[in-house]
């Protein structure tokens, strides 16, 4: 069969593959970057599956305990036509309940659970009616982005082991096995609200919070910080933010811009009245 042939032929195979099959086949190669590539049932032309390094178990297996031969069953998480391939998931076939029941969340649903673990990269979360997790405490996992809209230093500053949450679903991860959550997207955003009644020019009091190379931080309200840059600490000149303020002095400042998307806030010592700097 010439490679125009075989090019058609397996787009013809891919037309009857779709998400959510499972399909097998025997594995043709095994590489520790890409991870697998599987001769599929049903064609045999050249090996149309993958399974990504993520894709093969969420227990973490190497690459290497799966040898070229084997015969696999994975799930299709995707068939993509352009390049002629369906990528598949062992995980998948490794945990048919979590994975189904993480499927069948809606984007923005509203899900209940308890914090499990607090960790450096993020929380986990036990969901009430969520399945376990085969490795991780919980199957719910929320980015320290995530957590809250008001900055702080670690997970324990917004929630604690054992607290009771209300959370919003973005994503199944399908490499990790994880409901990805959002604890700051149940609760008002605090800048929204500050910026409803704060305009450009308008005088400001705060207190300085941390000193960075190109200004210095300033919070203005509860939860509420903006920046004030270097050029605008003082109507000198200076080279660094030490040269002028030191975290907790009080200080007054003008609001110079609000950008409510990216919920930042430009503030100006240097603009503001000098009787009161």
């Amino acid at each position: 069969m010439d490679e125009a042939s075989d090019d058609q032929a397996a787009r013809t195979f891919l037309a009857t593959v779709h998400v959510g099959d499972l399909r097998s086949g025997t594995v043709t190669e095994v590489t520790r970057s890409h991870g697998m590539r599987v001769a599929l049932d049903g064609f045999a032309g050249r090996p149309l599956g993958v399974v990504g390094p993520l894709d093969l178990s969420w227990r973490r297996f190497p690459a290497a305990a799966v040898e070229v031969g084997r015969r696999i069953t994975a799930e299709v998480v995707a068939v993509d036509l352009g390049e002629g391939r369906v990528r598949l998931s062992m995980a998948a076939t490794e945990n048919p309940e979590p994975w189904g029941s993480l499927q069948r969340l809606h984007l923005g649903e509203t899900l209940s659970g308890t914090i499990a673990s607090t960790e450096e990269f993020g929380v986990f979360v036990a969901l009430d009616d969520g399945p376990d997790h085969p490795v991780f405490p919980g199957v719910g996992f929320i980015v320290f982005p995530e957590l809250s809209w008001r900055r702080f230093d670690a997970a324990s500053d917004v929630v604690h082991v054992g607290q009771r949450v209300l959370c919003e679903f973005l994503r199944f991860d399908t490499s990790n096995g994880e409901a990805r959550l959002s604890l700051r997207a149940t609760q008002a955003d605090p800048f929204q609200a500050f910026a409803d009644g704060v305009v450009e020019g308008q005088v400001l009091h705060g207190h300085v919070t941390k000193l960075v190379p190109f200004g210095a931080f300033v919070q203005v309200a509860d939860g509420i910080e903006g920046l004030v840059r270097l050029r605008e600490l003082t109507e000198t000149p200076v080279e660094a933010p030490e040269d002028a303020v030191r975290v907790g002095d009080e200080v007054t400042v003008v609001a110079i811009g609000i950008d409510r998307e990216g919920r930042r806030l430009a503030l100006s010592r240097r603009q503001a009245p000098s009787g009161l700097r």
